[in-house]
This record gives structure tokens, C-alpha cells and sequence, in this order.
């Protein structure tokens, strides 16, 4: 109506008419904008629900106990939008596997910034880091977990880029802790194990924790309390009383 009365005002119909055109394409452009970004949303929040109906299905049922049919109902998509996501089930098993150690190794990554502080302050704070994750990420640590005591390709080839990785990282800190004398010499490879059993075995017996112990990983207060543990692990049988003579390094 605004229009039409200020057509009618100027007499200047042609003017007018074309301006109200080129309204009309942009409303348009903006709309189907609209519906492409929607679209894209969609996209992704189809994807989202298709990789935590697959965690969660993974993590109950086991991978081989799981099947797409499966995962589509429980993400409410149909098995050709899986398809144009993941390819197939060993897809959604790579992606897992490669979300879950992404996000593992950019925290180790950035807390060993923190490295010329020290070699025990660093270790804090890439335990704190990695606890915080996993507690946060139970269900998918949990069956990581648990299929990476299998042998198989996608296993074979985190352990050959990951799992090196985090190893080089923990190799640099207890050798920084030798060599500044923060930490009491012993074999890097069985400090590893043990560091390593610390941050996993709640996530690896996870239904046992919760189950006969009635402990739960993903709240507040066991985070909490077993940081203090793996911190005292740190305190009592890393760190040394006196320093040591230098040089004093066992690999």
C-alpha cells in the first residue's frame, strides 16, 4: 500500500515499478539464501545425530553388535543420508576413531606449550587436560578404547600416527624432567605404560566402574578426586625428594 500511494504521488509509474522489481529479486536471492543455509544446517545436524546415534550404539552394542539400520533409527535419517556422510559403518568407525584422537592430541599439543615452565607442570596439565576430555567424552572413550585392543587396519594406522605422536610428546617431557632434575630416573617406556593405564582404565572399564563401584566418569566429583590421584602418581613416584646428579638419566 505504501508503494502505490507513492507511485501514484510521483506519477513516475516505469521508476517505481523497476525499483519494486529489483525488490522482488533480492527478497527472492535472500530467501533461497536462506533455504541453502538451512539447508547446510540441516546437513549438519544430520551428521551430528548420525555420529552420536553411532557412539552411543557402539558403545552399548559393540561395533560388530551395531548396524546402520541401527544407527538410522536411532538418528532418525534414512541409510542413504549414512551413505553420503560416512560411506559406510567402517567410515563412521574411522570417523570416531579420528574425532576422538583429534581432539586428544590438540590438547597434549597445546599444554606442552607450557613446557618451559617445567617439566612437572606440563605433565598437570596435559593429565587435568586429558581427564577433562575423556570425562566429558565417556561413551565415545570407552569404545575407543575398547577397539583399539583389536587388531585391524584403522587400529594400525592410529597407533602409527597418533599414538606415536603422543608418545614422542611424553618421551620429551620425562627426558625435560631427567635433565632438570624434576624427576627421579626410570625407563621412559614403562613411566608411559603407567601414565597411560592411569588416563585410561576408567574409560576402559567403564561399566564395571559404574556398575559393581557405583563411581560415575562423567560427573564433576570423580574427575575431581582421580585428577588428585594421578596428581599424587606425579608428586610420589616421578618427582624426586633431592635433586639428583646430572646426567643421572635411565631410558
Amino acid at each position: 500500500m505504501i508503494y502505490k500511494y507513492f507511485i501514484k504521488f510521483k506519477r513516475k509509474r516505469g521508476y517505481f515499478v523497476d525499483i519494486l522489481m529489483k525488490e522482488t529479486i533480492v527478497q527472492q536471492r535472500i530467501l533461497m539464501l536462506g533455504i541453502s543455509l538451512g539447508g547446510e544446517c540441516m546437513k549438519k545436524n544430520a551428521k551430528e545425530a548420525i555420529a552420536e546415534a553411532a557412539i552411543s550404539l557402539f558403545h552399548s552394542n559393540g561395533y560388530s553388535g551395531t548396524s546402520i539400520r541401527d544407527i538410522a533409527n536411532l538418528a532418525k535419517v534414512n541409510t542413504a543420508t549414512i551413505a553420503y556422510h560416512f560411506n559406510n559403518k567402517p567410515g563412521l568407525l574411522e570417523y570416531c576413531f579420528m574425532h576422538f584422537f583429534e581432539q586428544y592430541m590438540s590438547r597434549i599439543e597445546e599444554a606442552y606449550l607450557s613446557i618451559d615452565r617445567g617439566a612437572k607442570e606440563c605433565l598437570r596439565r596435559i593429565v587435568a587436560d586429558l581427564l577433562h576430555y575423556q570425562c566429558e567424552n565417556n561413551r565415545l572413550a570407552s569404545f575407543v578404547y575398547r577397539e583399539m585392543s583389536m587388531d585391524s587396519q584403522v587400529v594400525r594406522e592410529i597407533m602409527s600416527t597418533y599414538s606415536l605422536k603422543e608418545k614422542y610428546y611424553f618421551q620429551k617431557i620425562f627426558e625435560r624432567g631427567f635433565e632438570w632434575h624434576e624427576f627421579r630416573p626410570h625407563s621412559i617406556p614403562y613411566l608411559i605404560i603407567q601414565l597411560k593405564s592411569l588416563l585410561m582404565m576408567p574409560f576402559m572399564n567403564m561399566q564395571y566402574i559404574r556398575e559393581v563401584l557405583y563411581i560415575f566418569t562423567n560427573e564433576p566429583f570423580f574427575e575431581q578426586k582421580y585428577l588428585k590421584d594421578i596428581y599424587l602418581w606425579i608428586d610420589k613416584t616421578l618427582c624426586l625428594d633431592e635433586p639428583l646428579t646430572k646426567g643421572a638419566v635411565n631410558k
